[in-house]
């Protein structure tokens, strides 16, 4: 019997130990061993890349003339305030763009049509150089003077994996880092991989792999800080996970103990 009692506490103690995840493989930007430091309040600068339109994006484009302003003031768009709100709830909670219905869709040509002007090219350029395509075209045909806006509906992207919220979210910002998605997402669970988060992210000319250490404070300095519109987060499970099923030890020594006590009461019917 006390052979029993001692293998049991054994057990408990190896699952404890491989069960256990180590602070340094759960804290957020550290820095570590053979990387520069960045001490704290340093500045640090960089440049955030322009995004540019491709294939599937929706946009929305709003055009004003003198008239237009005068009349109805500098936002004409029927929908209001309260019309947009409602639009970027229903938005964000399906993952889907606030302009799907009231946008226009960039082909598989890189194009989009709007009234009158017909189809505009707008693939691999930034929402500027869209905005401005727009008017030289509208120019053709109005001699007024005029106002182009032209956005995206936020910044759409999914989280995949370790997360404690997955699933697709739009965030109505122009700008949001990827600790800004993985908080909206919820945190990443304790036993995700915060050192090889996989950052699949769409060009105009297709899609690439990228692979971010959250672990490192160099990742502020990296190009891949702020996401980008249709970005896939995916966070991979530890080794941790195949041990047991708890996220941590005293979650694996619970589960330990109560197939214990089920073993226990079995053995005794079985007397």
């Amino acid at each position: 019997m006390r052979s029993i009692r001692i293998g049991i506490v054994v057990m408990i103690a190896l699952i404890a130990i491989t069960s256990c995840v180590s602070n340094e493989k759960i804290i957020y930007l550290q820095n570590q061993e053979g990387s520069e430091p960045i001490e704290d309040g340093e500045l640090i600068t960089y440049e955030i890349p322009e995004y540019r339109l491709q294939y599937n994006d929706i946009i929305d484009v709003n055009i004003q003339t003198v008239d237009d302003m005068i009349q109805n003031g500098f936002n004409n768009k029927a929908t209001g305030i309260q019309g947009t709100n409602q639009m970027g709830n229903m938005a964000s909670q399906s993952g889907g763009d606030i302009y799907y219905m009231t946008g226009y869709t960039v082909d598989n040509e890189g194009k989009i049509r709007l009234p009158i002007v017909g189809e505009v090219t707008v693939k691999d350029k930034t929402l500027e150089e869209a905005r401005i395509e727009i008017e030289e075209k509208l120019r053709v045909y109005v001699t007024t003077e005029l106002y182009v806006k032209v956005k995206l509906g936020g910044i759409r992207y999914s989280a995949l994996g370790e997360f404690r919220r997955p699933g697709k979210f739009v965030v109505l910002q122009d700008r949001m880092t990827i600790f800004e998605a993985i908080a909206n997402a919820g945190d990443l669970t304790p036993i995700a991989k915060r050192d090889v988060i996989l950052l699949i992210r769409q060009y105009p000319e297709g899609t690439r792999l990228h692979r971010l250490n959250l672990n490192d404070r160099h990742v502020v300095e990296s190009e891949f800080y702020f996401i980008q519109p249709n970005d896939q987060i995916y966070a991979e499970p530890m080794k941790v996970r195949e041990v047991g099923a708890g996220e941590n030890a005293a979650e694996s020594i619970a589960l330990v103990i109560s197939a214990i006590t089920a073993l226990a009461l079995i053995l005794n019917l079985i007397k």
